[in-house]
């Protein structure tokens, strides 16, 4: 969320909110044809590995023949969820980014990476930021908590409890997992819009898998240049809008005296989800030892 120093988008013509205008127009036919690659490729290993919702969502988008055009997006959106599409240049400013949530603008990067980019992505493009986050805006649930998660940002900042709800964002919005009734799907942003770790993320032994808890999200560090080492898990998109109607202030004063926790350990609490190379085969073991097999 911070805008840094050499990011790759133009900021030469922002409004004070750090808009721009998408400028559709301006598109090539050779970046319409990336984006369809990249579409049929990451849309094709959907399908087992996705949260259901998002593929559902996904397909309203129509998005597969070319790069969207934010304002009729926008206005399907805005009749469902109330949620508008914002460009923007590329990261922006903290404060910037808070306040867009929690006026239901979604901030969506104009420019799209380059072909010898497909598989990696120093920051989010156009790709990530719509493919990745905006099927989910569709889910009234998951829309208002994010907006609610937005609206937290002023507090957040003059705590300076910035770090601890940035990881909110992080593991909950761009790495999130969720049970099902089909069993663990993903609907995270950040590896929906990845061909490798959409498929890791579900069904490779290696992380932890920690049943979600608001203070333990927020206290867990991560790492922006690999897989995750832990990702949480959701049983409803409730658990989302109801932490954020917890008093933060007390959180952020009781993690400020705890070092950050490694996101390579798990905690005598944690309640984990063990998979075993199939995203319908998930054991969930309850900080007691107690295994409880979960089916789809």
């Amino acid at each position: 969320m911070d805008q840094g120093k050499n990011l790759r988008g133009d900021y030469s013509h922002i409004n004070d909110d750090y808009t721009i205008l998408q400028d559709w127009d301006a598109y090539t036919e050779v970046e319409h044809e990336l984006w369809r690659k990249l579409y049929a490729r990451q849309s094709a290993i959907l399908p087992g590995y996705a949260a259901p919702d998002y593929i559902r969502n996904l397909a309203r988008l129509d998005a597969a023949d070319q790069i969207p055009h934010f304002g009729r997006v926008s206005e399907q959106l805005h009749a469902a969820t109330g949620w508008h599409l914002v460009a923007v240049p590329g990261l922006v400013p903290d404060d910037v980014f808070f306040d867009h949530l929690a006026n239901r603008r979604f901030p969506v990067t104009v420019w799209l990476r380059k072909p010898e980019e497909m598989d990696y992505l120093v920051e989010p493009d156009i790709f990530h930021d719509f493919f990745g986050h905006v099927p989910m805006l569709y889910d009234p649930v998951f829309a208002d908590y994010l907006a609610a998660y937005g609206a937290k940002g002023v507090e957040a900042i003059a705590m300076g409890g910035l770090k601890n709800l940035a990881r909110m964002y992080w593991y909950m919005v761009e790495f999130g997992l969720i049970m099902t009734e089909y069993g663990l799907r993903a609907y995270g942003a950040g590896m929906l819009s990845s061909q490798t770790e959409t498929i890791y993320s579900v069904t490779d032994p290696t992380p932890n898998r920690v049943a979600f808890d608001l203070e333990r999200v927020m206290g867990t560090d991560y790492a922006i240049d690999d897989f995750q080492k832990t990702y949480f898990v959701l049983e409803s998109y409730d658990q989302l809008f109801d932490a954020m109607n917890m008093p933060m202030a007390p959180i952020y004063d009781r993690l400020a005296e705890k070092p950050a926790i490694d996101p390579e350990t798990t905690l005598p609490t944690d309640r984990l989800y063990h998979v075993h190379g199939d995203a319908d085969s998930v054991i969930a073991i309850e900080p007691d030892g107690c295994k409880e097999p979960l089916s789809g």
